[in-house]
């Protein structure tokens, strides 16, 4: 089914929108995925904030152009389905997650930062952890020092507790 004028133009504008937003768009080829595994797919998307469209090449490059997305416009080819996340790694996390399960969907390639990526640099940014799970390692080694400083003090507290209550009863005894 066709699209009227008005309904490429929101079409457009919604998807000029969403890269505005995003830090990452993740582009694959999903030609023989089941609509099952299609809803599967875009569940996990929406769950981890991940705006997954299938659109017309020819809107989806309308819509990028002046973007930080156009780099990857080229490749914009065939039956595509486009990820954009704000998070950095979601989108490529996601479809790469994805793609490990499901071998009839094909990474064809992405942008970050004004780049475009290859399927290895979307697999390379997917392995990348969240942004929570770099925050709690931060965090983690933030803390590991002062907790070991804390257990030391512990430690010798409990060493000077233990010699003062032996040298208690003897210093009883010789009294």
């Amino acid at each position: 089914m066709s699209l009227n004028r008005s309904e490429k133009e929101a079409v457009i504008s919604d998807v000029t929108g969403l890269a505005a937003k995003a830090q990452t768009l993740v582009i694959a080829e999903y030609r023989g995925i089941t609509v099952a595994d299609m809803t599967k797919l875009r569940n996990t998307a929406r769950s981890a904030g991940v705006s997954l469209s299938v659109l017309k090449n020819t809107l989806a490059r309308r819509a990028v152009t002046g973007s930080s997305f156009e780099v990857v416009a080229d490749q914009m080819t065939g039956p595509l389905i486009y990820g954009f996340s704000e998070d950095a790694v979601a989108a490529a996390k996601v479809v790469a997650e994805f793609a490990k399960t499901n071998d009839k969907l094909v990474i064809r390639g992405g942008a970050y930062g004004g780049k475009a990526l290859d399927v290895n640099g979307v697999k390379q940014l997917a392995s990348i952890p969240s942004k929570e799970v770099l925050l709690a390692q931060l965090l983690g080694l933030m803390q590991s020092p002062i907790s070991r400083t804390a257990r030391v003090l512990a430690a010798l507290a409990e060493q000077r507790g233990a010699g003062a209550a032996e040298a208690a009863p003897a210093e009883a005894a010789a009294a």
